[in-house]
C-alpha cells in the first residue's frame, strides 16, 4: 500500500487491506471485497458497523451541539455518568471521561498516587496502552524496552499467581492492576478465585484494586464490566473501546472512597465527554439493554467455544461470551490468520498459536454459521500445507 508508506510513520506496519464502509458485522474494501469482521476493531464496534440507533444519536448531536470544554456541563456527559453509576450498581460511584483505554489507566495511575503512596502491582504480558503511564504499567517487554527508563516503582508479577502478588503487595502499595480477563495476551482467564483473593489483599494492605475492563466492557463477556462473575467490586474501572461503540470514548470509575481522592484540578481532558462521543455511548448501552444483548452474548459464547473446541487441530479454547482465545497445537495462528483473511473472514493471530476473536455483539445465528464454515476450513488448509 504505497499511499500509506508514503505519508504515514511506520508504527503499524503496512495494512494488507483498505476498509471503505460496513453495516452490521460486514467491512467492504477499496476492492468490494466483503468481510465477515470478527475482530470489531479490536472488540470495539460492539453493535457493528452504522448501527442506526448510533447514526441517530451522533447525527442529531453534532447537528446541535458539537463539542464544549469542561468549564461547562451539557445532558449528554450528565446522562451517560449516571448510566454508568448505576451500572456499578454502587451509588458512591463517580465517572472521569477521556478518549481511549490509555487515557483511562493514565487517570486510575493518577489517582492512586493520591493515596500518597507510589508503588504498583501489575502482571507480566498484560496490556493497558503504550503512553508513557500506561506503557509503565503494560508488561510486555518488547513494547517496554525501546522506550525505558518507565516511570519507577511498578512491579509485574505472573498473571493468576496469588503467592507472587502476596509476596510484593504490601502497605506501600499504592494499586494492584488486573484485566479481569487478559486480551491481548491471548484471553487469559484467571484461577478460580483469583480476583477474590485480590479484593481480599488490597483490603488488608489498603492498595487500590484497579480491573482493567476496556475489552471485557461494555458487554463483550455477556456482563457489563466483566468481572461480575468474581462477585467482588474494584476501587477503579477503567473502560473504552465498546463504550463509544467505535467513536473515541474512555471513562475510569472511582468507587467508595476512591470516588473522592481527584479535586478540582487534579486531572482533564479536553476532549473527554465530548457530547458527540457521549451520545454514542448512551446508543450504546440503550440498544443493549433493549435488545437483551447480554445474556444472548453469554448463550452463543458458551455454542462458539465448544463448536470450535471440535475443529481438529485446536489445542484449547478460552475466553467469555464473545471474548475468546482460540489456542492451536502448533505454531499456524498467523497463518490460519492470513488465510482467513483471504477467505472473507477478519480475526487477529495474538501470538504463533493463538487466535483471538470478538465480533461484534449484535452477530447473528447465520454469521456465527458463515465464520465457523470459513475458519474450520482455513485451518484445515493451512494444516495441510504444514504436513505436507
Amino acid at each position: 500500500m504505497k499511499s500509506w508508506n508514503t505519508s504515514l510513520q511506520a508504527n503499524y506496519g503496512t495494512p494488507t487491506i483498505e476498509l471503505i464502509s460496513g453495516k452490521g458485522a460486514l467491512v467492504t474494501d477499496i476492492k468490494g471485497v466483503e468481510y465477515l469482521d470478527f475482530l470489531a476493531g479490536i472488540a470495539t464496534n460492539v453493535l457493528g458497523n452504522a448501527h442506526p440507533a448510533i447514526v441517530r444519536a451522533v447525527s442529531k448531536q453534532i447537528a446541535t451541539l458539537g463539542h464544549v470544554s469542561n468549564f461547562y456541563a451539557h445532558p449528554n456527559v450528565l446522562a451517560l455518568s449516571k448510566k454508568l453509576v448505576a451500572m456499578t450498581g454502587d451509588k458512591s460511584a463517580r465517572v472521569f471521561f477521556c478518549n481511549s483505554g490509555a487515557e483511562a489507566n493514565e487517570a486510575a495511575l493518577k489517582l492512586s498516587r493520591k493515596t500518597g503512596r507510589t508503588r504498583i502491582v501489575a502482571t507480566k504480558e498484560a496490556f493497558h496502552g503504550r503512553t508513557m503511564g500506561a506503557l509503565s504499567l503494560t508488561g510486555q517487554p518488547g513494547k517496554r524496552d525501546p522506550f525505558k527508563p518507565l516511570i519507577k516503582g511498578i512491579t509485574h508479577v505472573p498473571y493468576g499467581d496469588m503467592g507472587a502478588m502476596l509476596k510484593k503487595v504490601s502497605k506501600k502499595t499504592a494499586m494492584v492492576i488486573v484485566e479481569p480477563i487478559m486480551g491481548e495476551a491471548g484471553v487469559i482467564v484467571p484461577p478460580h478465585g483469583y480476583l477474590q483473593a485480590l479484593r481480599e489483599l488490597c483490603d488488608e494492605t489498603g492498595a487500590l484494586l484497579v480491573f482493567d475492563c476496556v475489552q471485557t466492557g461494555m458487554g463483550r463477556t455477556g456482563d457489563w464490566f466483566g468481572y461480575e462473575y468474581s462477585g467482588i467490586q474494584p476501587d477503579v474501572i477503567t473502560l473504552a473501546k465498546g463504550l463509544g461503540g467505535g467513536l473515541p470514548l474512555g471513562a475510569m470509575i472511582a468507587l467508595g472512597g476512591a470516588a473522592n481522592l481527584f479535586q478540582a484540578g487534579d486531572h482533564g481532558s479536553t476532549f473527554g465527554g465530548n457530547p458527540v462521543a457521549t451520545a454514542a455511548g448512551l446508543a450504546v448501552i440503550d440498544t443493549i439493554e433493549k435488545k437483551g444483548l447480554l445474556p444472548r452474548v453469554s448463550a452463543i459464547g458458551v455454542e462458539l467455544m465448544a463448536d470450535i473446541a471440535l475443529i481438529e487441530g485446536v489445542q484449547s479454547v478460552r475466553g467469555a461470551g464473545l471474548l475468546i482465545g482460540i489456542e492451536f497445537s502448533s505454531p499456524i495462528a498467523k497463518m490460519v490468520t492470513k488465510v482467513c483473511e483471504r477467505n472473507g473472514v477478519l480475526v487477529n493471530g495474538n501470538s504463533e498459536t493463538v487466535i483471538r476473536i470478538a465480533p461484534p455483539l449484535i452477530i447473528s445465528d447465520r454469521e456465527v454459521a458463515k465464520f465457523l464454515k470459513v475458519f474450520t476450513e482455513s485451518v484445515h488448509e493451512v494444516s495441510k500445507k504444514v504436513s505436507d
